[in-house]
């Protein structure tokens, strides 16, 4: 039985920030992949196709964790905390909505 945890984290940002925020989140990758547990954090931007037509965010990370313990250690990290402080929780920041969720394969 799998204990991975995968993680979608969909940011929309404030009009006119998009490659802001990109640029942001992408710079949270190089340490993130260093973290215990991590096996995959990639930031993605959402894509048009005929045969994908939901809703989504236009940025997206896609995460997996080795278990749900590697993924709230990493929750916890200054870095994490202080980026959703910043660009989610301040007026200032760049982002306008964000959805984190988790999901299991099991």
């Amino acid at each position: 039985m799998s204990k991975k945890v995968y993680c979608l984290a969909q940011f929309l940002p404030k009009v006119g920030r998009e490659e802001e925020l990109f640029a942001t989140l992408k710079q949270l990758e190089p340490d993130t992949l260093r973290e215990d547990g991590c096996l995959q954090y990639i930031v993605t931007r959402h894509v048009t196709s005929p045969f994908a037509d939901g809703s989504s965010y236009p940025i997206v990370f896609n995460e997996i964790w080795q278990d749900n313990e590697a993924f709230e250690t990493h929750c916890e990290r200054e870095a994490i905390k202080a980026f959703f402080e910043k660009e989610c929780v301040a007026e200032t920041g760049a982002v306008e909505k964000w959805n984190v969720c988790v999901y299991r394969d099991e």
